[in-house]
């Protein structure tokens, strides 16, 4: 038996499309009003309760924090535009936090400048 499954690659962004059949309009107030997003995406599992940048009516993006250690972070981008069938082309963009911004540094870091003596 052999096992053809490719590597975890973590930093890899995960995309989602779905054809909803509500408006635009309805699905902006879903991912962006906190009691109605509360449903579907908690708020324990958010960064921060604000999004981190949005375009009114067809993008917005929140950060993820995991609620167990790691506590790995990612971010979650909503698109949305009308579809043919006058309803919502939605979709779902998870990407990885870059790693390197999140490791600790020593206390005495000096961001690996020498210093020449006089």
């Amino acid at each position: 038996m052999s096992c053809d499954l490719e590597p975890d690659h973590t930093n890899e962004a995960l995309e989602l499309e779905y054809q909803l059949d509500a408006p635009p309009e309805k699905v902006w107030r879903a991912v962006t009003i906190p009691a109605l997003r509360e449903r579907w995406l908690p708020d324990c599992d958010l960064s921060g309760a604000e999004p981190e940048s949005s375009v009114t009516g067809e993008e917005v993006r929140y950060r993820l924090r995991e609620s167990e250690p790691p506590f790995r972070e990612s971010h979650v981008t909503f698109k949305i535009a009308p579809n043919e069938a006058g309803g919502t082309r939605f979709r779902i963009i998870q990407e990885a936090c870059d790693d390197r911004r999140m490791q600790p540094r020593p206390a005495n870091s000096n961001g690996r400048c020498l210093m020449r003596a006089a």
